[in-house]
């Protein structure tokens, strides 16, 4: 099975026993790998990279330092790139077409990260410049209608986080191939509707289908942040598999740009939804 995060789509998946992850043994400390594989298949990291099982080998896995730290520096650049924009630009239709510019910029970035066999480091920071620009415009912009609202979103996607790690830690949340499925097929449908809405607006003006506003906007606007709060769990799911079963440490850039795009989206949900409910109409 592979992963329904875009960054991961190239990475081999395999699931046992109603269970998602990567196959192969787990990676022990001194020596080969050791003990039962709850995943069938293959390890992919052991045929893609034909990794050693010597204790040396060791050094060059990715650990929770790794991501812990990519991560740090993924979202410490986007955060960056908000600020220059917020304290650079001005809000005008002018910034407005520079903020779209850098959304498009990042997104291809983002794309041709997601189609590349490994992790490109620059590609993954470029992509986190711009969508802080991105992101920075834009956030100045809804500040100026609401005030706050930044901050506010900003918590709440703290939050949702914190909330969504303590679930899948606890097992509240498992991570299984059914849970992929039927969160994926509701992802799906929620991006192909907010395109048709995207189009209808740009067709007719105003708010398209009104998917964006009033009590159905609130609607959709929670549907959004659980579906962000979705990734985020398959994205903690990689990060677990990929250090259980000796993933390379270039991995975890990859790491990193999941968490991160997961994390933007939530965001940008969150701002929308803040909106409407202080009073979008």
């Amino acid at each position: 099975m592979r992963s329904s995060n875009p960054v991961f789509s190239r990475r081999g998946f395999s699931h046992g026993e109603g269970y998602a992850g990567f196959g192969g043994q787990p990676q022990t400390q001194g020596g080969p790998a050791v003990g039962g594989n709850p995943y069938a298949g293959t390890n992919p990291y052991e045929t893609a990279y034909q990794a050693p099982t010597t204790a040396p080998a060791q050094t060059d896995r990715m650990t929770m330092d790794d991501v812990v730290m990519r991560t740090a520096m993924t979202l410490g650049t986007v955060v960056l790139g908000a600020l220059v924009a917020w304290f650079v630009l001005p809000v005008s239709e002018k910034s407005y077409g520079l903020a779209f510019g850098a959304a498009l910029v990042a997104m291809v970035l983002g794309l041709i990260q997601s189609f590349k066999r490994q992790a490109s480091p620059a590609l993954i920071l470029g992509y986190a410049v711009f969508e802080g620009v991105f992101l920075g415009v834009l956030s100045k912009i809804f500040n100026f209608m609401w005030p706050g609202i930044p901050l506010q979103a900003v918590l709440g996607t703290m939050a949702v986080f914190v909330g969504m790690l303590v679930a899948y830690r606890t097992r509240l949340i498992r991570v299984t191939a059914n849970y992929m499925r039927i969160g994926m097929a509701i992802a799906i449908g929620f991006v192909i509707l907010m395109f048709i809405n995207l189009i209808a607006a740009v067709i007719g003006g105003g708010d398209g289908l009104g998917l964006r506003s009033g009590a159905l906007g609130v609607v959709v606007g929670i549907i959004g942040i659980a579906l962000g709060a979705f990734f985020l769990s398959l994205d903690f799911k990689q990060v677990e598999d990929g250090i259980r079963y000796g993933a390379p440490r270039q991995e975890s850039w990859l790491a990193a740009f999941g968490l991160t795009v997961s994390l933007v989206w939530i965001y940008l949900e969150m701002l929308r939804l803040i909106a409407i409910l202080r009073g979008d109409d």
